[in-house]
């Protein structure tokens, strides 16, 4: 189980979307509506909510570090009147 900060992997990107798997399930039109990931695979449905609670996107790092060094240099700078 990954914890912290993922590192993005283009081969396992364009991986996921050209399997063969999810080609004929597309073509067929047999796909489970989005939630039911409980149903169709438990298993790899709790593995998967595990890891998106205790892993990051490096994405969230290029956001959010900027926004929160502004918000630190305005409360050192703020003087009120």
């Amino acid at each position: 189980m990954k914890f912290g900060i993922r590192k993005p992997s283009l081969n396992k990107r364009i991986a996921a979307r050209t399997s063969a798997k999810r080609l004929i399930k597309n073509a067929l039109g047999i796909r489970a509506p989005r939630g039911w990931g409980w149903i169709t695979n438990p298993k790899k449905a709790a593995y998967n909510k595990v890891y998106n609670k205790t892993s990051k996107g490096c994405l969230i790092l290029i956001l959010i570090i900027p926004i929160l060094s502004v918000f630190i240099i305005y409360l050192i700078t703020y003087r009120p009147h």
